[in-house]
C-alpha cells in the first residue's frame, strides 16, 4: 500500500471537483478548494475520520468496499479507479462485479435528476446508485445481497417484488427480465455471474426455466408502466434508458405526465420521501 500516492490521488481528485459536479449546494461564502472532506467522506458512505486519515497517510489499508465507494464518490474513470486500487495494495475489480465501477457519465446525469426517480443498473439488473426519490419510491436497494441485488433473481424468488406491479402486467415483466438475462448471458458467458443467476433460477423458479427455454433475447427498458405504491396506490411513468457505450450500465429514468395524478403524488413523494406516511 502506498500511502503516499493515495493521499495526494485522493486530495487532487477531490479539488479538482465542485459540489454542483456531485450533485451538491455549493453554499454561499465557500472557501474550500474543490469538494470539503466530509462531503467526500459522505457521498462514499463512510466516516470523515476515516478518509481524513486517508489523505494523512495514517490509515490502515481500505477495503475493495470502501476503494470502489471513493471511486464513485470522486467520479474516476475505470483507469482512475484501477489506479486507486493498486496504490491500495488491491486487484482491480473485473469488469462486472458486485461492486461494478459506475460510469462518471452516468453519474452525472443522475446528479441532476433531483424531480423525478432515477437509477443506475448494470446488465444484471442490478442497482448500482438510486437517487433519493428512486429509493423512495423503491425502498433503500443496498439491503439486498449476493444474488438478490439482482432485480431478475429478485422477480423469481421474492414475491414482495411482484406487489410493486398489477397482476395482469407480471408475465410481460417475466418474459422482459428473462430476455434481458439472456442478452447479459449471450456477453459474459455461463462461467460469469449470469450464468450463476441462470443456474440458481433454473433450480429455484419453473417459471424462469420454462420462459429460459423460449430464448428470447432483448434489452426492454424503455416502456410504459404503471407502478403500485403501498400509499400513494398507482402510478403511471414512462420509462426512458441511456446506456454506456458497452451496454454494460443504464441510467433509468422514470417521468410522469406533466400535471398528472402521478406527478402530483411524486411531489408529495419529493416532500416527504422516505419517512413513513401518517397513518392517521
Amino acid at each position: 500500500m502506498d500511502r503516499a500516492a493515495i493521499a495526494a490521488f485522493l486530495r487532487t481528485h477531490r479539488e479538482a471537483l465542485r459540489p454542483e459536479d456531485v450533485g451538491l449546494n455549493p453554499g454561499p461564502r465557500r472557501r474550500t478548494v474543490g469538494l470539503r472532506r466530509e462531503e467526500v467522506a459522505a457521498l462514499a458512505v463512510m466516516s470523515t475520520d476515516y478518509y481524513a486519515r486517508l489523505e494523512q497517510q495514517r490509515a490502515p489499508q481500505p477495503s475493495e468496499q470502501m476503494l470502489a465507494a471513493l471511486a464513485r464518490a470522486l467520479r474516476l474513470t475505470a483507469s482512475e479507479r484501477d489506479y486507486l486500487f493498486v496504490a491500495a495494495g488491491r486487484n482491480p475489480p473485473q469488469a462486472i462485479s458486485t461492486e461494478a465501477h459506475i460510469a462518471p457519465a452516468l453519474l452525472r446525469v443522475l446528479d441532476r435528476l433531483d424531480d423525478t426517480p432515477a437509477l443506475i443498473l448494470s446488465g444484471l439488473g442490478e442497482t448500482l446508485v438510486q437517487n433519493d426519490l428512486a429509493r423512495a419510491l423503491f425502498g433503500d436497494h443496498r439491503r439486498h445481497t449476493g444474488l438478490a441485488r439482482s432485480e431478475i433473481y429478485r422477480w423469481f424468488t421474492d414475491p414482495a417484488e411482484r406487489r410493486r406491479y398489477p397482476e395482469n402486467d407480471h408475465d410481460r415483466q417475466s418474459r422482459a427480465q428473462v430476455a434481458n438475462l439472456r442478452v447479459a448471458y449471450a456477453s459474459l458467458g455461463r462461467r460469469s455471474r449470469a450464468g450463476e443467476l441462470v443456474r440458481a433460477l433454473s433450480e429455484r423458479s419453473p417459471e424462469f426455466a420454462e420462459l429460459w427455454e423460449r430464448h428470447e433475447v432483448a434489452k426492454r427498458f424503455a416502456d410504459h408502466k404503471i407502478l403500485l405504491h403501498p400509499e400513494l396506490g398507482e402510478l403511471e411513468v414512462d420509462c426512458q434508458v441511456l446506456f454506456t457505450e458497452d451496454q454494460s450500465q443504464a441510467l433509468l429514468v422514470l417521468t410522469p405526465d406533466p400535471r398528472s395524478d402521478t406527478a402530483h403524488k411524486l411531489e408529495l413523494l419529493t416532500v416527504i420521501g422516505t419517512q413513513e406516511f401518517s397513518r392517521g
